[in-house]
């Protein structure tokens, strides 16, 4: 019989099976949650009933909280109100899950007295990521389970358990066969019933937290174990509090405490921002002139122009999703060293037990190096990766009609420049695409895909199903010097070149930076790609402060001085050296030098990110202002519960800024010129998020 369109009940002997089906993912809407509380009310008042099985049909168990929900209030029942209908049941509930268990869907599955899976099925307490805490007993529950040290791990991180790992900690009771869910869990349910198995309620566990009583520094190692992971955001600490609570306060207490902070986390920006970044990097991948039904082509091989850093980190891409790689390099000696640093990387991995040494040689038996750029003739895919300079990539794309296959598609990896340049030295300008890895690029999880004016539809949608093939957040982007992320980057290093020569010291800039939320700020960063990357000692001039520490021999963290000074360690401090070569570099282009706030740093670093960012977007080079967020966070580090840098335009207010740049534009000229978006967007009283 129906309960209600999503909720089939039926009583199979003894046992009721409640079937929920509420596509795509089972969230836990109202009308699931009243499915719930009804079936579980039906199978308690029924006598011939001894015990209840919750199930979902599709292709996933409760998936979590319906998040189209958040912000409308309270609907009823609510989620603890079905919990308690659960946990509270006489007569014994079992969840069968199947595809995942995450969030409120764990949440539900914890009230119940047993749990089941397939050996596929995966478990896991994700709101972590969206800058939130389990708000439904998942930090009170678990830990009674699995302990607290595990729980901290599994809730601070936010990753998936899979059914065998959830079998050995007790989360689980049993893992039946995979394709029998339903007749394995009716089956464990008749089993629960012959043997008169007690109603097992987690709330009531306690073994496992009793012992952490008497080892106060747990929580605070953990602190400090995950300090560099965790900094700046407020989520972990709230998580690591409630296990705290879940360990030294009755349930009750402890749960209202659990409930509080959630409140907390969902009224504070973090979340905000971490939920616009998790529908963001979706709709990244939603183009609007191109319909989902576009053709796309089959890649089942790449070739790989350059063996240097970039190539071998984008060959590595392709291997490790089984694709077979041609990587060729005009000389041996480049091709072997390229050779021999991929198997070395992958041999790294494989000691730190990431992978296995069978992985590191089936990955390498996928990759063939050659000097003959004929043997890419059959690559679907070539991706040149050659020096940053327009005459040299041109003469490579001027070579390709030579051997490609007519249907290859052909794809640079430029930072900056122009790729309708480049695809003008084929007859086939339709098959070319930017493919703008970020170093390393075998780790970075952005990948820009340049769409040039003749850039085939069909290329461009393969390129975005590839990008996530290979595990990468594909962001389209138009063809402008730098494309969206470096275009803004730029602004940024320009101001923070001329900050240190007018009051501020590199290392003021870098920690404004780094407070923000950065990884790093850009003299550390510049120390740790290398100071001499792009720098030719045939053209320097001692022009600019960078250049006089090229010339000292000061090249970075590999030299072991750069804008800071390092110890045997890599260990940063500031210099004496770097600050009278500014000193004496000041005086010699009669600069005076003034003191600089922080706040000003920040405005003209970051600011001019913004009013970039809104010309990007009037021009088109990007879809929409969450893709500029993406780009950032993916690829450069931007904090993500900041939730990138238009996202965070906004919640500055675009008026704030606007007036800032108007002052700044009155002092330092037209590199502050606010954008007519900006402008607009203000006098409009909207903000980008109205785009």
């Amino acid at each position: 019989m129906q309960i209600n369109d999503v909720t089939h009940y039926e009583v199979v002997g003894e046992i009721a099976v409640a079937t929920l089906n509420s596509p795509p993912v089972n969230a836990l809407s109202q009308r699931v949650r009243i499915g719930i509380n009804e079936a579980v009310e039906k199978a308690v008042a029924d006598p011939s009933v001894k015990a209840m099985v919750l199930i979902c049909e599709g292709r996933t168990f409760f998936a979590g909280a319906d998040i189209t929900e958040f912000g409308k209030g309270k609907l009823l029942p609510t989620l603890r109100e079905v919990q308690e209908t659960i946990e509270n049941a006489s007569k014994p509930v079992i969840a069968a899950i199947h595809g995942t268990a995450l969030g409120g869907g764990l949440e539900v599955a914890l009230v119940t007295h047993y749990r089941v899976a397939v050996p596929s099925a995966r478990c896991g307490l994700p709101e972590v990521k969206l800058g939130l805490l389990p708000g439904a007993g998942g930090t009170q529950r678990l830990p009674r389970i699995v302990g607290p040290e595990r729980a901290l791990e599994i809730i601070t991180s936010g990753d998936q358990l899979s059914a065998q790992d959830a079998l050995e900690m007790g989360l689980l009771d049993k893992v039946v066969e995979e394709g029998k869910l339903r007749e394995g869990a009716i089956a464990f349910a008749e089993q629960v019933v012959a043997e008169n198995r007690p109603l097992v309620k987690v709330r009531e566990m306690n073994d496992k937290v009793d012992p952490a009583k008497v080892d106060p520094a747990l929580f605070d190692n953990f602190r400090k174990a995950k300090a560099r992971k965790f900094r700046g955001f407020k989520a972990p600490e709230h998580i690591i509090r409630c296990i705290e609570a879940a360990v030294n306060m009755p349930f009750d207490e402890a749960f209202k405490y659990e409930r509080q902070l959630f409140e907390e986390l969902m009224a504070d920006s973090q979340s905000a921002a971490q939920r616009h970044v998790f529908f963001a990097e979706r709709q990244a991948a939603k183009i609007d002139d191109i319909p989902k039904d576009t053709p796309t082509q089959d890649i089942r091989k790449v070739g790989v122009i350059g063996a240097g850093t970039m190539g071998g980190g984008i060959a590595m891409n392709f291997l490790n999703v089984g694709l077979p790689v041609t990587i060729v390099e005009t000389k041996a000696e480049a091709l072997e060293r390229g050779l021999g640093v991929i198997r070395k990387n992958y041999e790294n991995t494989a000691k730190k037990g990431r992978i296995s040494q069978d992985d590191v040689e089936t990955r390498m038996g996928l990759l063939t190096g050659s000097l003959d750029m004929a043997e890419l003739s059959d690559c679907d895919l070539i991706i040149e990766a050659v020096f940053e300079q327009m005459d040299i990539k041109q003469a490579v794309f001027s070579r390709l009609d030579e051997f490609a296959k007519p249907d290859a598609i052909l794809a640079t990896n430029t930072s900056y420049l122009d790729v309708n340049d480049i695809a003008a030295m084929t007859s086939r300008p339709e098959q070319v695409v930017g493919l703008h890895f970020f170093s390393p690029a075998n780790v970075m999880r952005l990948l820009e895909i340049v769409r040039a004016d003749k850039t085939s539809k069909s290329v461009v949608a393969t390129s975005l199903k590839l990008a996530k093939q290979i595990g990468k957040v594909g962001v389209v982007v138009g063809v402008c010097f730098g494309f969206v992320g470096n275009r803004m980057l730029a602004q940024r290093q320009r101001e923070a070149e001329k900050l240190i020569l007018e009051g501020a010291w590199p290392w003021d800039v870098d920690r404004v930076l780094y407070d923000f939320g950065f990884p790093m700020g850009p003299f550390a960063m510049r120390d740790l790609a290398g100071m001499d990357v792009g720098w030719d000692p045939e053209k320097s001039s001692s022009s600019t402060v960078r250049e006089i520490l090229n010339e000292m021999g000061r090249r970075g963290q590999k030299t072991n001085a750069g804008f800071y000074d390092y110890d045997e360690k890599r260990k940063a401090t500031p210099s004496k050296v770097v600050e009278q070569v500014i000193l004496d570099f000041c005086e010699k282009k009669g600069i005076s030098r003034r003191p600089v706030s922080d706040q000003e740093i920040l405005e003209r670093c970051v600011y001019s990110m913004v009013n970039e960012g809104a010309n990007i977007l009037l021009e088109g080079k990007a879809a929409r202002a969450s893709d500029i967020d993406i780009v950032w966070i993916t690829g450069y580090g931007w904090p993500a519960y900041r939730g990138g840098p238009m996202f965070w335009g906004d919640l500055v207010g675009l008026d704030t800024i606007l007036d800032s740049l108007r002052k700044l534009e009155a002092e330092h000229g037209d590199d502050f010129k606010p954008s007519p978006l900006l402008e607009r967007l203000v006098s409009e009283g909207k903000g980008f998020k109205d785009l």
